[in-house]
């Protein structure tokens, strides 16, 4: 992307259009939207406060050329800025960790309202926890519950502890397969956002998730769902009678992951979810009393 001549300040317009059209013809999704993100982290300025920017000078306009050329080959917006916006929080991320979606957002909130509804001292557990982000989000939100959260992928667990620090949130290493063995019997709500793209759908997942995002964080298994297998079993031990399981899937899996719960012949309620664009998105159901 070639930018305005040495020391010559550039109307800010003109930085739009040139980089939006960058973005597009390498096929990132919302060009213009992660155009104004990359202003913003360069001017350190709010996502507001653009309107009142008139010129870019030459150093920040040959700094938002760098970072335009990164996105164009596919890195993470949030690798460039260095954060992600999750609900109410700005979470820390980077190489090595699986960067928060928008949809997960949706599964946090049926969790939040969940641990409202458990009582005075509800406990919930956040299995493949990741960044941080839905622990994170409870903790924020949910100020008087116990929140625990574990994460096996030790990059992605420096992560975490980066995120969750100061929030009292009981964060661990560790699987998820035998994770809080000490709270069997004891957790009101159990929410997680595990792996869940098949082995052989390698070659369809964006290039930012695939050649960035944690393989660990991605795939799981022929069919996508070994983890979730895996996760009913431990959030059935893990869980009071009664108590609530949400868990992430994959748009194609509105059918097969709820049956695996159904399978498993512990559960009532199982439900599944659609996010905003009407996808499936995500399972809930209620551990038998």
């Amino acid at each position: 992307m070639t930018g305005p001549t040495t020391g010559a300040a550039e109307p800010l317009a003109a930085v739009r259009r040139r980089a939006s059209a960058v973005l597009a013809a390498a096929g990132v999704a919302s060009p213009e939207r992660d155009v104004e993100l990359l202003l913003a982290h360069v001017l350190d300025v709010r996502l507001g406060n653009l309107a009142l920017v008139r010129s870019l000078e030459a150093p920040q306009a040959a700094e938002l050329d760098a970072l335009v050329a990164r996105r164009a080959a596919r890195e993470p917006l949030q690798h460039l800025t260095g954060s992600a916006a999750f609900r109410h929080v700005e979470l820390a991320v980077g190489p090595g960790v699986f960067v928060p979606r928008p949809e997960t957002e949706l599964l946090a909130g049926w969790a939040v309202d969940r641990v409202r509804e458990a009582g005075e001292q509800p406990v919930v557990v956040d299995l493949c926890t990741g960044s941080g982000a839905i622990a994170r989000a409870l903790a924020d939100e949910v100020p008087h519950a116990r929140v625990h959260a574990v994460e096996l992928d030790p990059d992605a667990f420096t992560w975490a502890q980066r995120n969750l620090a100061g929030t009292g949130v009981d964060l661990r290493q560790g699987d998820l397969a035998d994770a809080f063995v000490d709270l069997d019997g004891t957790v009101d709500v159990v929410v997680s956002n595990p792996p869940y793209i098949p082995l052989e759908a390698w070659e369809s997942v964006a290039p930012e998730a695939r050649d960035h995002d944690p393989h660990l964080a991605l795939f799981s298994g022929d069919d996508g769902l070994d983890a979730v297998r895996s996760l009913v079993g431990r959030a059935a031990a893990l869980l009071r009678p009664g108590g609530h399981l949400g868990f992430e899937h994959a748009d194609e899996q509105g059918e097969s992951a709820p049956a695996v719960v159904v399978a498993d012949g512990r559960w009532s309620d199982v439900r599944d979810h659609p996010d905003l664009a009407g996808r499936a998105r995500y399972t809930t159901a209620r551990l038998a009393r």
